[in-house]
């Protein structure tokens, strides 16, 4: 189930960006590119319409998307393991409790060799 909501996701995302990319910015979009190009000098046919479609089919499919990502956490499949990844890494690797500083710590300017001739 878990991988089917994230399909759904997945095609909602991509539908939505598709349907953002072609609204009207400042000066066009679909309404005003394409649909009105194609009208010819009338031009006035069916464009705030589009722009309407495109506007309702954002917000649907916006709404969409967040509705299914909320139900998605609840289909995870959380029996399987009771830690993180981070967490399990952790009891892996030793803890290291030496705290003492070095004894000698290199140069924090780097020695440059001395000439012969001077």
């Amino acid at each position: 189930m878990y991988t089917l909501i994230v399909v759904l996701i997945t095609i909602i995302a991509i539908l939505m960006t598709i349907a953002v990319l072609m609204q009207s910015g400042q000066g066009g979009g679909l309404s005003g590119g394409l649909a009105g190009n194609a009208a010819g000098a009338t031009g006035m046919v069916g464009q705030r319409r589009t722009a309407d479609f495109l506007s309702k089919a954002t917000s649907v499919m916006g709404a969409t998307f967040l509705m299914l990502c909320l139900v998605a956490n609840f289909f995870i499949d959380r029996s399987t393991t009771t830690q993180s990844a981070v967490q399990q890494r952790g009891l892996e690797m030793p803890v290291n409790r030496d705290f003492q500083q070095p004894t000698q710590s290199p140069a924090a300017i780097p020695q440059q060799p001395a000439d012969e001739n001077n």
